[in-house]
């Protein structure tokens, strides 16, 4: 088992510190500034102490860069780490540039999970690890340790790893709270259990089947639905109806990729959409500002 210096007592590096120390790791110290950092570490770390970032690397194998992304290679910097050591940061959207320089084994390390601010359950959770091929057995014994999964991807690959997380993920909030709104100006009682069982079904099939569990109106052709729909948004002068245009237009173009749309009913799709303005709020369909 590795002994695990913690640079940062967020709530990633937390979640993650109390998951190691659960499977056996010797937690050697946590660098907390603020009160809520120090508040966080007392309740999730209660036995591991409270050092300068110094102490904490010099008593580590394994130095695990825990603090805001833009922030990460400002704090390596700092750290007295030797050729001995791995350095590890948890950011999906850095590889290993912030490490540069640095005497120690560098490692990107990023879980695909949510950090609330509490423990947090790591097992089936998938890392996406870059690192030398040096550093793999060090890397898969940790994420093992947890019961999680790890898999690899390339340095230059990074950036483009960390934008279908949020595209998938972050982007979902969006989409559903704007949903969530849009059936609440409809009179709709409970909005939340209304969308529930089916997002909850949508979301399952789609990543059992991709795109053949797409359903709905422009699976079905029905183009004069998807028209109504965007008169019917048109008047909440918000994103909401360029939001729904714009992936009305993906979805368009993937059905008629997979061969399930005509080409004609394809066009009277498109027609439609660009009969629209629904990527600028609060006009109406001519263009033209309401006064």
């Amino acid at each position: 088992m590795e002994r695990i210096g913690l640079i940062g007592a967020g709530r990633a590096g937390t979640a993650v510190g109390a998951a190691l120390a659960a499977a056996g790791h010797r937690l050697v110290g946590v660098t907390a500034r603020s009160d809520a950092s120090r508040d966080r570490a007392a309740r999730l770390l209660p036995a591991v102490p409270v050092l300068p970032a110094d102490e904490v690397t010099a008593r580590a194998d394994v130095v695990l860069v825990a603090v805001p992304d833009d922030l990460i290679r400002e704090v390596a910097q700092t750290l007295p780490l030797t050729s001995g050591q791995y350095v590890v940061h948890l950011s999906g959207a850095h590889g290993l540039s912030p490490f540069e320089g640095l005497a120690a084994t560098p490692v990107a390390l990023h879980p695909s999970m949510t950090f609330p601010g509490g423990l947090v359950r790591l097992d089936d959770v998938m890392f996406t690890a870059t690192a030398p091929d040096a550093a793999r057995p060090v890397v898969e014994q940790l994420v093992k340790s947890l019961g999680a999964q790890v898999q690899w991807v390339a340095d230059e690959q990074r950036a483009r790893y960390h934008a279908g997380l949020v595209h998938g993920a972050n982007h979902l909030t969006t989409l559903v709270s704007q949903a969530v709104a849009v059936l609440r100006e409809a009179g709709v009682a409970d909005p939340v259990a209304t969308l529930q069982p089916l997002l909850a079904a949508t979301l399952d099939n789609t990543l059992r089947s991709g795109h053949h569990a797409l359903t709905g109106p422009i699976a079905r052709g029905d183009v004069d639905t998807v028209a109504a729909h965007l008169t019917a948004l048109q008047v909440l002068r918000d994103r909401t109806a360029a939001t729904y245009a714009e992936l009305a237009r993906a979805t368009v173009e993937m059905v008629v990729a997979n061969g399930r749309l005509d080409a004609e009913t394809a066009s009277r799709f498109t027609e439609v959409l660009d009969g629209h303005r629904a990527g600028v709020p609060g006009q109406d369909r001519t263009g033209e500002t309401p006064r």
